[in-house]
């Protein structure tokens, strides 16, 4: 069965999308299956991972609001194992087209059922909103990876994160867990970083993630290129940051089971 897990905040600008991309491409040179599914209207992950979105016919869009199958809506990228659900401004509508749907939290669920023992991960990259599509990934999802920004106000919002999980996992999905906190954007040089740093491992303990993703210019411009970081520079900071994520979360799943 595959692991499915959500990348959210409802902030913009954290490395959300970043870190979807890079840690599903280092994943898959770790030699695991995994599915990216862009639960964002913007796109992003589908074009950072070499989806040209004006070519795409089926996309999770179709998926939710036409009942397409989901089969005709998974893409192949550049990488081998990897693999894509990419989304579609339309997205942005579907939120209000959902409202009549029955089980409207739980379409994506029901969407990724058939497929789940397919890949060994399922990475969900959410939209900057705490929406009913983000609400749907989370109730499809088994655990969350919440990305925190290395700057000032890097702590706000989380507590309202941490509420709708709260609420998710109490009357939605009862074995959401938090996959754990992943600082991005570190810049040692900087005291704030490192204050920042020292606050959310004070507030969240275990949970954050030892690996840090450092701020690196191959990585802000990989996604220009439509390649992850590991295929645009595998020696950079960045590439080495995901890579140390991916065995992280690896070790600390095989330790669970």
């Amino acid at each position: 069965m595959g692991k499915i897990i959500a990348l959210a905040n409802q902030k913009g600008g954290v490395g959300k999308t970043t870190t979807t991309i890079n840690l599903a491409a280092s994943l898959a040179t770790l030699e695991k299956t995994v599915l990216v599914v862009d639960a964002d209207p913007q796109a992003n992950a589908s074009s950072g991972l070499g989806v040209d979105i004006k070519e795409v016919d089926c996309s999770i869009y179709e998926c939710i609001i036409d009942k397409a199958d989901v089969r005709d809506a998974i893409y192949t990228t550049d990488i081998d194992g990897l693999d894509i659900i990419p989304s579609h401004i339309d997205l942005v509508g579907a939120e209000i087209e959902m409202l009549n749907l029955d089980n409207r939290e739980k379409v994506i669920k029901q969407l990724l059922e058939p497929i789940r023992s397919e890949y060994d991960y399922i990475l969900i990259d959410c939209s900057p909103s705490l929406g009913l599509i983000t609400v749907n990934a989370l109730t499809a999802a088994d655990s969350v990876i919440i990305p925190v920004q290395c700057e000032y106000f890097a702590l706000e919002g989380i507590s309202k994160l941490l509420n709708t999980i709260k609420i998710i996992k109490s009357k939605l999905n009862t074995r959401l867990e938090i996959e754990g906190f992943l600082l991005t954007m570190y810049d040692s040089r900087l005291r704030l970083a490192n204050q920042i740093y020292d606050e959310v491992k004070r507030h969240f303990q275990e949970l954050v993630f030892k690996t840090v993703i450092q701020r690196n210019v191959k990585l802000s411009e990989s996604p220009s290129h439509g390649l992850p970081v590991i295929l645009y520079d595998a020696d950079s900071t960045g590439s080495k940051n995901h890579l140390a994520l991916a065995k992280e979360i690896i070790n600390k799943n095989a330790s669970r089971n």
